[in-house]
Order: C-alpha cells, then structure tokens, then sequence
C-alpha cells in the first residue's frame, strides 16, 4: 500500500495525534504545515530550500496550472514532481476554491459551475470528472475532489442542497477516479450547521477515500464559529485516514486544529506575509519596515535555525525590504516558512510527550495577542 497514515500516538489531553503519512515520494511526520507553490513554485524559493525549511509536501494550484502551463504540458514533463523537480510528496487542490472565489459570471449546475475564465475570458465548464482529469495529468501524491465552497454566512436551505451536491460530485469524482498511486481526498462541508457538518461527514465517512479534508473554514467567520466546525465534522472521520484543514496558516489555527486531530495544513500566509515585510517569530510579530530595525544588527529571532536567522540581521532584512530587493522576499520567506514548520515539529513532539495543551498554550502566551497573523 503506498498510501496510507500510520497513527502512531494520541496526546492523552486532546485530541493532538502524530503520525507518520506514507506517499509514493516519501514518508513525512503528521501534524505538519505545507507550503503553497501556486504554479508550481514556492514564491521566491527553490524546492531545495523549501526542503531545507523541513518540508514534506508541497501544494500546487490545479486551476492556476490548468491554465499556465496547461496539464498536458506538465504530464509530458513527467509529472510535477519532474517539471518542479520536487522529490518529495505534492498536493493539488481541485479549483472550486479559485472557480467561486476568483472568477465572474459563474453559475453553479448538478452537472457543474460554468464560468467565465479570468486569464482569456472564455467560457468555461469544471465538472467533478473533469478536476480529476486534470488532477490525474498534473500527478500530485494526493488530489481533492471538486466540492463547492460555500460562503459565510449562508442560509440553512443553500447550505443543504449545496452539501449534497458536494457529496454527489464525491461520488463522481471517485468513479471517475483512475490513477492508483495517487490518494483521493472527499471534503467535508456544511457550513456552520452542526448537523450538516456531522450528515457531509458521515456520508463522506462511508465512501472509499483516502484521506478527508475539511472545507468551508477560514473565509471570514469568526474564530470561534471555525473551530466548531472542525469539530462539528472531524469526530465521524475515520481515525485511521489523514485529516487536512485547508487554507490556514497562523499559529492560532494551526495549534488549534491541530489540538482536536486535524494533520495536514496549508496557505500563503506567510510567503504573502514575507513578501510585504511582516515576519512571524517565536518573540511575536515583526513588521521589518520599522525604523526601530534600521540599526539593529542581532538575528530576526534568536529561536530560530533558519538561514536567514543563521546568517542575517534585522537591520540588513530591513535594508533589503525598503530597496525593494527580491533578495529580501526570499529570506523573509525562508524565516516565516520554516517558523510555521519548527512550531508543528514542536507539536509533534509534545503530542508524543502527552503535552500538547501545554505546548500549544505555551506558544500562543509567547507570541502574545492570541490572534495569530
């Protein structure tokens, strides 16, 4: 079986659990943070230097690739992994999110949503057979199956006949999967309905996936009402396939998620972050731009092994951000991926220590306002 997740310890005090996920491209340790490469490319870095930042899978954009270069493109380059030259496990999306976040004039059928394509301004159909057409040409370790993201708030009927549309679109896209050495992962809707949450759940639950991912978070609800959510699905998931909450990357988040089972996460917050000058460290936020920096000659964060933090100071990271150099985007980047990676590699092993609430209270005390990024 080349896909699968050993679990191998629970944390006695949460529902935190580490584990060990096994991929074509090699096993990496759960709960981990995985960096978006867009179209794929990690912005800024080379995928030896992701790797140095310790990590394992790396997400690509399936609507962004469809598009630039094309899927066919990529599967003639030998798959991702060649085109990137990435050896190690890769994740793809399936477009929905980018279909009903980003493009106009979109409508939504059973058959699928038609849009208007924002690179060209042709018409458009993504059908749930279709994403894993394309999943299956880009060759990813593990692909999503096309749900509708559905927004917040929303009214109780839209979100149940969206959640069971979401379910049929599983269901096609599992017939219409082919390719064995790649995992298909169902997504968990519902909105901030506990019993829609529990019913896309369970239904997901007795289908054939190879991992769940739990949608429809992180689009502006309040924290609370995220976390509940979580909660409201990951309890009827199967506790011995991997659970990813997608599209969240501040330390609040990921601890949080982390602490009632969640294993995967993913987002451009902190390459988008990077890029602006705002830098996450162990001491708290860092807005590099300050004038206090201009002579400030000591690491970013005394707590971190990262390059940048191993050979560079805060007043040169400021320099290089006020002249606009793409040097400075780059250490910025390699610094706030590896913080999120060292924070999760520190809830490993806490989670194997039986002391994750302590550990993710720890953190959070440390960095101060609670809120994250």
């Amino acid at each position: 079986m080349s896909f699968y997740l050993e679990v191998v310890h629970v944390d006695a005090g949460s529902g935190a659990r580490y584990g060990i996920l096994h991929t074509p491209h090699g096993d990496v340790e759960t709960p981990m943070f995985m960096p978006v490469g867009t179209l794929a490319t990690v912005k800024t870095l080379s995928p030896e230097e992701v790797k140095a930042c310790g990590a394992g899978v790396i997400l690509a954009n399936t609507y962004h690739l469809h598009y630039r270069p094309g899927e066919d493109i990529v599967e003639k380059a030998g798959g991702l992994h060649e085109f990137m030259n990435y050896d190690g496990p890769m994740l793809t999306d399936s477009g929905g999110f980018q279909v009903f976040s980003l493009s106009s004039k979109r409508k939504l059928t059973e058959e699928g949503v038609r849009f208007k394509n924002d690179f060209n301004g042709s018409e458009e159909l993504l059908t749930p057979e279709k994403a894993i057409e394309i999943e299956e040409k880009l060759g990813a370790d593990i692909i999503m199956s096309l749900d509708e993201c559905i927004p917040y708030p929303a009214d109780y009927d839209y979100v149940k006949d969206s959640t069971e549309r979401t379910i049929r679109w599983a269901k096609r896209g599992l017939d219409a999967h082919k390719r064995k050495d790649q995992a298909l992962f169902g997504i968990v809707q519902g909105g901030a309905y506990k019993d829609l949450r529990e019913y896309c759940a369970k239904e997901l639950a007795s289908l054939p996936f190879d991992g769940y991912s739990i949608g429809g978070t992180s689009i502006g609800e309040p924290k609370e009402v995220c976390f509940q959510m979580i909660e409201d699905g990951i309890r009827y998931l199967p506790k011995d396939k991997p659970r990813y909450l997608m599209g969240v990357g501040s330390l609040d988040y990921l601890l949080e998620g982390a602490f009632r089972g969640v294993d995967m996460f993913d987002c451009v917050l902190p390459t988008r972050l990077a890029r602006h000058g705002t830098l996450m460290t162990s001491l708290g936020r860092v807005n590099i731009q300050d004038s206090k920096y201009k002579e400030d000659f000591t690491p970013l964060d005394p707590n971190c092994d990262c390059y940048t933090c191993r050979h560079y100071t805060k007043a040169y990271l400021r320099h290089l951000h006020m002249a606009n150099e793409e040097f400075g985007k780059r250490l910025n980047s390699i610094h706030n991926i590896r913080f999120l990676i060292k924070t999760m590699e520190g809830a490993r092993r806490a989670i194997k220590e039986d002391r994750f609430t302590e550990y993710k209270n720890e953190v959070l005390s440390r960095y101060g306002d609670k809120r994250g990024f």
